[in-house]
């Protein structure tokens, strides 16, 4: 069996990556997932959340939104609505989106209103975290 497995994480835009691993951790619908080579198949959604990943022993970190990934034993292949490196982020920004998305929390007056401002508030906090990654 072999130490590292192809991983494609891919936007509607661009390849983000294309690399190889030795693991991965994906935000998954229901929680985050460990991937390591040889990993039994599977399917899942994307939650907002950072994806990891090691690779000849440096970290790397990407901010994600919604999406699928695909595990196989030997690839990885990540299809997301949103995905941004580290060194990508606009922290200014996502400093931006994070305060407009929290007066949104006091404007809301409907479930969808509160949805989407949660929503907005998870993007911002996970691109703040990745942007600290490569500090």
């Amino acid at each position: 069996m072999t130490d590292t497995f192809q991983l494609e994480i891919v936007t509607p835009e661009k390849m983000v990556v294309r690399d190889t691993a030795e693991e991965i951790q994906i935000p998954g619908k229901n929680g985050y997932l460990g991937i390591l080579p040889g990993h039994a198949p599977l399917v899942t959604e994307l939650a907002v959340g950072e994806i990891s990943y090691r690779n000849g022993g440096s970290a790397h970190h990407l901010a994600v939104a919604w999406g699928f990934a695909e595990v196989l034993p030997d690839k990885v292949t990540v299809l997301a609505e949103i995905a941004e490196r580290a060194e990508d982020i606009d922290v200014q920004r996502a400093q931006e989106a994070k305060r407009r998305a929290e007066e949104q929390f006091g404007k809301g007056k409907t479930e969808d209103d509160f949805t989407h401002a949660e929503d907005a508030l998870k993007r911002a906090e996970t691109r703040l975290k990745v942007a600290e990654e490569k500090n």
